[in-house]
């Protein structure tokens, strides 16, 4: 197990390096400056502030330099928050959008997974078919539709919880954001519970264990469920690095201090380092979340060997 952790730790390292490259270039390639925006200034002003961030130096050398900052863990400083650190930055951030997304993804998990399994074994009912318009629903609508709706019902109309702002280990603070990121995936995770308990419940060994006369919640709790989560599995790694990474929507609707308007702003006002960091921090949430996943493959079904 161990071995097979530190083989793919070194093999996601070419992949930081190359989508870290990848964001340099595009983000230098792109027209403007991180101080263009600025107020018309001095020529020699302009050089002495370009100066310090290293901006006159050549692209290769700031590349280089870049580099060498990163495999320290340093991100370097923002152009646009001044004295302020990219590590600062999503220090300040991350936790929030971890605190938002691993409840959305809980809620998800709740509620997506009772949902399917319930519409597999009631298949072609009217619960079933009920169970996937409203799944196929809640996939066609957008996040940046639930939010303002669910502001409008539950904090403007109803008043039981607040519209927006952010209160640490405040639940009704959280509430809001998490059910709006929650939504969609509860329908992505109910057609994947769905579909995925209807296989297994079709395959030879329920039909074994149905034979041998164990009852309906004993084949589907003793034998069904551990198998169904495996296609799970696969959809909970990237869904939940997108998750903890925040919605930038979402951020918006309720103003949350997450990382993800400070990457929308980093962009619009080219503050690279800021930009490339968040991306490099979503890389590693990718590559954590992915590994997660196939160390839960090994754990569910006892077939799968980690070589």
């Amino acid at each position: 197990m161990l071995r097979y952790v530190l083989q793919r730790f070194f093999t996601a390292i070419p992949t930081l390096l190359l989508v870290a490259t990848l964001a340099f270039v595009l983000l230098h390639a792109a027209p403007g400056g991180p101080f263009d925006q600025e107020k018309r200034i001095m020529p020699a002003i302009r050089h002495s502030i370009e100066a310090q961030f290293h901006l006159d130096e050549p692209l290769w050398r700031q590349y280089l330099r870049y580099l060498s900052h990163l495999a320290r863990g340093d991100l370097g400083p923002s152009f646009q928050y001044r004295g302020v650190s990219v590590n600062e930055i999503i220090a300040q951030g991350l936790p929030v959008d971890v605190t938002v997304g691993l409840t959305a993804m809980a809620l998800a998990l709740i509620v997506g997974g009772t949902l399917g399994v319930t519409a597999a074994l009631r298949h072609r009912t009217l619960w079933d078919r009920t169970l996937i318009a409203l799944a196929l629903t809640g996939i066609s609508t957008p996040v940046f539709v639930i939010a303002p709706l669910l502001v409008l019902v539950f904090a403007v109309e109803l008043h039981w919880l607040p519209a927006g702002d952010w209160v640490t280990g405040s639940v009704r603070h959280l509430l809001l954001p998490a059910v709006s990121l929650a939504l969609p995936y509860v329908a992505y995770i109910a057609r994947i519970m769905r579909a995925s308990t209807l296989e297994v419940m079709s395959s030879p060994f329920i039909r074994t264990a149905r034979a041998k006369g164990l009852s309906s919640s004993a084949v589907l709790y003793r034998h069904a469920l551990r198998a169904t989560l495996t296609p799970l599995i696969s959809f909970l790694g990237p869904a939940i690095a997108g998750l903890i990474t925040g919605s930038i929507v979402v951020e918006s609707v309720f103003g949350l201090p997450g990382i993800g308007r400070y990457f929308l702003t980093g962009a619009l006002n080219r503050d690279y380092t800021l930009v490339i960091g968040v991306i490099v921090v979503y890389g590693v949430a990718i590559v954590v979340c992915n590994l997660l996943a196939d160390l839960c493959y090994a754990l569910i079904d006892p077939r799968v060997r980690l070589r």
